[in-house]
């Protein structure tokens, strides 16, 4: 083999073991991408089937209901708008509350019950995600509109 020929067959191995590097790192990156929707959003069919995102929104009020198991727990996260039921076995965070913001994530299962891995509440008074700040704030804008009318 000449050695101009090594030197190709070199480079060829290179671009290849570049090339599965790269789709190895963007499948890793794909998968473990998760997508915040709100309320109104799942409720229009806009969030994913079968696969994990984030839904946020306010914990409604009266709406906590405890298994006998002391770990299940069923709650509604709305966005004023819309209200979407959510299962979760676990142990809430301390600053969990009705009224008060939340972030949870998981599926959607087929029967329209959100089943939550992993529950997320808000720090202080003031704070809020701004994914959850801002659909909470459109679908204000809607539900006002909706009024007007």
């Amino acid at each position: 083999m000449k050695p101009r020929h090594k030197k190709l067959m070199f480079i060829a191995i290179g671009v290849a073991g570049l090339g599965l590097a790269v789709a190895l790192v963007l499948n890793a990156f794909r998968s473990n991408l998760v997508f915040f929707f709100s309320p109104s959003q799942v409720a229009a069919n806009e969030a994913p089937q079968g696969r994990t995102f984030r839904l946020g929104g306010l914990v409604q009020q009266g709406s906590v209901k405890r298994q006998s198991d002391g770990l299940t727990v069923q709650f509604i996260v709305t966005d004023t708008a819309k209200s979407i039921s959510v299962e979760y076995k676990g142990i809430l965070p301390d600053l969990f509350k009705e009224g008060k913001g939340v972030v949870t994530q998981g599926k959607l299962g087929t029967d329209g019950v959100f089943r939550a891995e992993e529950v997320l509440a808000k720090h202080d008074e003031n704070y809020m995600p701004p994914e959850a700040a801002h659909a909470l704030e459109q679908a204000q804008k809607a539900q006002k509109t909706l009024v007007a009318k």
